[in-house]
């Protein structure tokens, strides 16, 4: 009989501790900080510098998302090559520039808007790996607005080390899975 009112209490207990905490918890307005897991920016981080072009850093608000998920079928995932980034990096590397620069002449000449994601490997917390994976898609975004694009029609996303292109342990499939992919709404 104890043991079933000590487990009742405990239970009550936490059940009294999260909703407590889902109630106290709100959404911030835009301008305001991050947003959650799928944030749209980073607060506090300069880019400046890290693509060869004076970026207005990664504390600027993204528009409202338009045309659905990075993960909808009225995105094209497959359009333009990813990005990829060296090992605990979210500098668009000379090598990766050309990418990036055929993302902007496509861009240029039609009307869509594109979904940057970000994506790390499997190293690191989730936590960090989603920030670092916002953290690249942000300095794409940032090459891309350099080459002329307008921010409104770049949004991003982060997934850090979910969805690998290669679910392998070693350097190779790392390399792989660190990198941003382009989403062009249909």
């Amino acid at each position: 009989m104890i043991f079933r009112i000590l487990t009742h209490s405990i239970l009550l207990a936490a059940l009294a501790l999260s909703t407590s905490s889902c109630a106290s918890w709100k959404k911030k307005k835009k301008g305001s900080g991050v947003y959650g897991s799928d944030s749209d920016y980073v607060s506090g981080t300069s880019m400046s510098g890290t693509d060869g072009t004076s970026g207005s850093g990664l504390g600027t608000p993204l528009p409202e998302r338009s045309g659905g998920s990075f993960l909808s079928s009225g995105v094209d995932r497959r359009k333009f090559a990813p990005v990829h980034f060296g090992y605990d990096s979210f500098v668009v590397s000379p090598a990766e520039q050309p990418k990036v620069a055929a993302v902007a002449s496509a861009m240029k000449s039609g009307s869509e808007t594109v979904i940057i994601a970000g994506f790390t490997d499997e190293r690191g917390t989730p936590e960090y790996n989603r920030g670092l994976g916002e953290r690249r898609a942000q300095a794409v975004r940032q090459v891309l607005m350099g080459k002329g694009v307008s921010g409104d029609r770049i949004q991003t996303v982060s997934f850090g080390a979910e969805m690998p292109i290669d679910p392998g342990s070693n350097d190779a499939a790392w390399a792989k899975n660190r990198r941003s992919e382009f989403g062009v709404t249909k």
